[in-house]
């Protein structure tokens, strides 16, 4: 049976791509034209959180490059660090207000011990988007992508990402970008390796002619 709170290694994400191939033709598909995906997996901590923020909603390109200018100007990067930059210093590496405020408040919780990031660990998925989301910027996809790369869950799915929308729309020959309640029928068949079938998505987008630095919500999934 799944234990579900058990991380993915590179092992049990062949063998999975395996199983989604054999139970899902249009994933199979992926999987002769491109390969296995990555495990696509980031470190655990603070920095790690701070750059899912910045992606959210924005490109990858302009994204990494807030990220770079902050990790130029502190690294290692930790709460205590973080909250020495002005709100200007801030704007300046390409943080926006919204962003600042968001980087701000989950620095304040890791410091005062209202969020234990080494905590998650223990953790079912559940509680650790319940955790996650008590600090105001964390929303459901962020502790999602969270839950999916750090922690390396096997069932996760990113609510809201449309990069995986925009791969399920192509693979499946749907003749709008799919909406919430079908993409959760959809990823009902993928049960309960979502995190898996995400993974074959994303690395299909990624291989399928898309302009990387337009994507948007694929973010967590790429180092």
């Amino acid at each position: 049976m799944l234990n579900r709170n058990k991380s993915l290694n590179n092992n049990s994400l062949l063998h999975t791509v395996n199983i989604l191939a054999n139970r899902d033709v249009d994933l199979k598909h992926i999987v002769n034209k491109f390969g296995p995906p990555p495990i696509w997996d980031r470190e655990e901590g603070f920095h790690t959180l701070i750059r899912i923020i910045l992606e959210q909603q924005v490109s990858l390109h302009s994204a990494k490059a807030a990220y770079d200018k902050l990790i130029a100007n502190a690294n290692p990067l930790s709460p205590q660090k973080f909250m020495q930059f002005t709100d200007s210093d801030l704007k300046s590496f390409g943080f926006s207000r919204q962003k600042t405020s968001y980087g701000q408040n989950l620095a304040n919780a890791i410091m005062d011990g209202t969020l234990d990031l080494t905590a998650l660990w223990k953790l079912d998925d559940e509680s650790v988007r319940s955790e996650l989301m008590k600090t105001k910027g964390i929303g459901i996809w962020t502790a999602d992508i969270y839950l999916l790369m750090v922690l390396k869950r096997p069932d996760v799915w990113p609510t809201g990402d449309i990069a995986l929308a925009v791969a399920i729309q192509k693979i499946k020959n749907l003749d709008t970008r799919p909406k919430h309640e079908e993409i959760e029928e959809i990823s009902d068949n993928w049960k309960p390796w979502r995190a898996v079938a995400a993974r074959m998505l994303w690395h299909y987008y990624l291989n399928n002619g898309k302009n990387l630095n337009n994507s948007i919500n694929i973010l967590g999934a790429i180092k």
